[in-house]
């Protein structure tokens, strides 16, 4: 059987990945817990199986310049996919206090209904130094385009 790929199966292939990437980049929430981990993959070369990341089955082997181009984030806040489909995504993480604001990709999964921000990307975020006293920021995030050709 000859199957041609038409100009109609073209536009509609073209809608669905934009309604989409739509969808991701519209997914956000307000007033979520943050808390830090120690991955410190700058410690580590950035690299995915030492730091134990749930994402590393799929990702560790993603280029250096993938890997390091974010802060590393562990993923389950209450709006958006968990566990694989969430790994290689971006957030924007806003601490709601101090109005400021990083990218970071989903490397890991958690279970308290937040995000785990490696310490690094807490404390630039933390300007105030409140959320490392308290153990923790409330922060706004939505998911972002990760601007890479790679995810």
């Amino acid at each position: 059987m000859d199957r041609k790929i038409t100009k109609r199966h073209l536009i509609f292939a073209l809608l669905w990945c934009a309604m989409a990437a739509m969808v991701v980049r519209g997914q956000s929430a307000r007033n979520v817990m943050a808390t830090y981990h120690m991955y410190h993959p700058h410690l580590i070369g950035w690299d995915l199986p030492a730091a134990k990341g749930y994402c590393s089955t799929w990702y560790a082997n993603m280029p250096l310049t993938w890997r390091s181009k974010y802060g590393w984030a562990a993923f389950c806040g209450p709006v958006g996919t968990h566990g694989k489909p969430s790994c290689g995504k971006c957030l924007c993480v806003t601490n709601t206090a101090t109005g400021d604001t990083k990218t970071v990709r989903i490397v890991d999964k958690c279970g308290h209904g937040g995000i785990n921000l490696d310490v690094n990307v807490f404390r630039e975020i933390d300007t105030d130094g409140v959320g490392y006293k308290k153990g923790h920021l409330n922060v706004d995030y939505h998911f972002v385009d990760c601007r890479d050709h790679y995810y």
